[in-house]
């Protein structure tokens, strides 16, 4: 397992176009950013290797999701919106080379029903699925807590697991985010054994508070141990939020957790 920096959290002093190399500085071994598309991809591209750091996984653009709306994925009154973040995404993709992908299933939408929306998901999920299949890049669906998010529509690992055996395409796993399942009061090593090898990607904060691991309560090393124990040998993207003194005055953690992960 290696460490990826969120850069949409992370670094967040500097412009979007310095975060890379200054999480190539601090030690994290591959980058993740939520909505990239701010940056001409050729311009990704290049910093991305000057910097010599691999993109790990970007977002589907998702409509007024982060904003409070109900995003794109599981609207049916959206879907040519859908279609054309797809092919967004894809074009950037393209260029950029991510080696996941992720898509916001979104919020419950007035008027749409739990049902309407989960069938409009799982079209929407195995039409993106097979686009990406050509490109070589996995895509992922992931389960987010709803204090935080309120309606949104898959919350749990038992709602991931029935979500993926519905699209049931070989391209499609789940990001599985420690930080929304405690939020939650789950289980994180049953939420683990669940989803087994269906586990695509790891994103992690401490909780409460989503800092940085240290200053929460989350079991880390209980967690990467269950992750090692359903063979999973992915990326751990960190989505946290720094405190008050900034990204680096937070990372004493970093050098602990790359020598266990290495040793």
């Amino acid at each position: 397992m290696k460490i990826a920096a969120n850069l949409s959290l992370l670094f967040t002093e500097l412009p979007l176009r310095e975060r890379i190399l200054a999480a190539r500085v601090a030690g994290f071994a591959g980058v993740e950013i939520q909505f990239p598309y701010e940056l001409p991809s050729l311009l990704l591209k290049d910093l991305l290797a000057a910097a010599d750091l691999p993109l790990v996984l970007i977002n589907l653009p998702a409509g007024d999701l982060m904003s409070g709306g109900p995003g794109l994925a599981a609207v049916p009154a959206r879907q040519a919106e859908f279609d054309a973040a797809l092919q967004q995404a894809l074009s950037y993709a393209a260029m950029v080379r991510p080696a996941k992908v992720n898509v916001l299933a979104g919020r419950l939408a007035e008027g749409v029903s739990r049902e309407q929306a989960m069938a409009c998901l799982i079209g929407n999920l195995q039409q993106t699925a097979e686009a990406f299949a050509r490109l070589g890049i996995e895509v992922l669906v992931e389960a987010i807590n709803p204090l935080d998010m309120p309606g949104f529509l898959i919350n749990t690992p038992q709602q991931l697991d029935e979500l993926l055996r519905a699209v049931d395409q070989p391209n499609l796993a789940a990001q599985f985010d420690l930080y929304h399942m405690a939020r939650q009061g789950l289980d994180l090593g049953a939420g683990i054994e669940l989803l087994g090898t269906r586990i695509g990607h790891v994103q992690f904060a401490d909780c409460p508070g989503r800092g940085e691991p240290g200053s929460g309560s989350v079991d880390f090393a209980a967690a990467l141990e269950a992750l090692r124990s359903v063979h999973y040998e992915g990326w751990l993207g960190a989505e946290y939020r720094p405190g008050s003194a900034g990204t680096q005055a937070g990372l004493g953690w970093l050098a602990q957790w790359r020598a266990q992960l290495q040793g």
